[in-house]
């Protein structure tokens, strides 16, 4: 469990950020997700410039005593370009929607990226040696005349640099008509799934040519359309189970056993809207942007506009918990319809032992919920806390009244700076946090 300081809250503090801390950010630079691997020693970042950045944990921070939560620049590689469907005059944008990893089975590591069509599997590598003293070839790499060869030579391995080259191993293209919003890793390491707004296809890694249509919510008639697929997810244990939400605020569970097409769902997790908080917003705002299933696989966690839900499993009619991320906006609806806002999409992720919760929200404020305690936390990533240990000091909004000197009032709040994507080390209490074109990397005080 998290450290507790002496008011009951965690203590967090700064450990380093990432990009340059300069006003004029380029739209390429922001970055669009942010993930861990699955010891956590890698961390990998996508920006809108269709860039992957993983960084490596560096060695002495992991076995300092207490543990620190440090990153270096690993490998930095380009991996979607942006294109044009000449069929539809439609650009594809460049931008990484989704990296996931896959679980270590050799010395190179695996992710899968993906921009709005395209899904891309990844070989990482390592190579501190080179070959020397070839027959056929010189040593830059020119081809020798074989009339020149009298003799043969036994080729030696020397010791280089060390290099880190990123391959791509698999391209799979051309299986989605709307814009890919989710990519997930079943547990059985072999197949993953990819979502977009009315499908989700399932691949095996080995096969990019043709992919299985296992949902699909799309109407006879486009007019009759009612909801869009937001979010999609395996089960962390179980492979023949899947979750995905909606626009219209649902949760489905699936199983691939009971039937090739998972139309037909076998738990549908939905609450009941309170009639006295309707209004011209509410459907917006119900609107899940990302579904969590825990490491245990028991509880899943949802994130719609205004809270962040926590779900069992075994009981489908209301969640178990749920915590306001930022209610102080509800009087705020309407500035923020008329500002796109309401439309951001915020993602939320567990800790590494299921017991707290993260998300984001605006004015480069993070909420982190203990479930234990269930005391909350808002946090700032902000600059000018740019000192290794800096503590962070738990940030106020002012909802009304007198504003206290620490609290910060509603209207003072900046919409522009919002964190969307975060990421929770799988094992300890480090947490990456994606502030427009930073990385920051927070971790609690030992």
């Amino acid at each position: 469990m998290c450290e507790m300081a002496g008011n009951g809250d965690i203590q967090w503090c700064f450990s380093q950020v990432k990009g340059t801390l300069e006003d004029d950010v380029t739209e390429a630079d922001i970055i669009s997700c942010v993930e861990f691997n699955h010891d956590g020693d890698l961390l990998a970042t996508g920006d809108k410039g269709g860039r992957v950045v993983i960084f490596q944990r560096d060695p002495i921070s992991k076995n300092s005593i207490p543990r620190r939560g440090e990153y270096n620049v690993y490998s930095t590689f380009q991996s979607h370009e942006p294109e044009f469907d000449y069929l539809k005059s439609l650009e594809i944008e460049e931008k990484i929607n989704k990296i996931r990893w896959l679980k270590r089975k050799n010395p190179a590591h695996f992710l899968l990226s993906t921009n709005d069509k395209t899904i891309k599997l990844w070989k990482v590598s390592e190579r501190d040696k080179r070959v020397e003293g070839y027959n056929t070839k010189e040593e830059n790499g020119s081809i020798r005349d074989p009339a020149c060869i009298t003799s043969l030579r036994v080729p030696s391995i020397k010791p280089m640099e060390l290099m880190v080259e990123a391959s791509p191993r698999r391209i799979f293209a051309n299986a989605h008509t709307y814009h890919i919003n989710s990519i997930s890793v079943n547990s059985d390491q072999e197949t993953y799934l990819s979502a977009d707004d009315l499908r989700i296809n399932l691949w095996h890694l080995e096969i990019t040519d043709q992919s299985f249509n296992i949902v699909d919510i799309k109407p006879t008639n486009m007019e009759e359309l009612t909801e869009v697929i937001t979010a999609a997810e395996f089960h962390p244990a179980e492979c023949n189970v899947l979750v995905y939400s909606s626009s219209k605020g649902t949760i489905r569970l699936c199983d691939m056993r009971s039937a090739a097409l998972c139309d037909q769902h076998s738990k549908l997790f939905e609450e009941q809207e309170d009639p006295t908080n309707r209004s011209f917003f509410s459907e917006i705002i119900s609107s899940i942007s990302d579904v969590k299933l825990s490491h245990s696989g028991r509880y899943m966690i949802s994130r719609d506009y205004l809270s962040v839900k926590v779900w069992d499993l075994q009981m489908e009619t209301r969640p178990i918990e749920c915590y306001p991320v930022h209610e102080y906006l509800r009087s705020k609806l309407c500035s923020l319809y008329e500002n796109d806002c309401i439309f951001d999409k915020f993602e939320c992720c567990w800790s590494g032992n299921d017991s707290a919760i993260m998300t984001g929200s605006y004015n480069n404020f993070f909420r982190v919920f203990d479930r234990t305690t269930k005391r909350d936390l808002t946090l700032e990533a902000a600059r000018d806390i740019a000192k290794p240990k800096t503590l962070l000091k738990p940030r106020k909004v002012s909802t009304g009244g007198k504003r206290k000197k620490d609290e910060i009032t509603v209207d003072c709040l900046d919409f522009n700076r919002k964190i969307l994507h975060t990421a929770w080390h799988p094992s300890e209490n480090v947490v990456a946090v994606a502030a427009t074109n930073n990385l920051f990397l927070f971790q609690d005080k030992l």
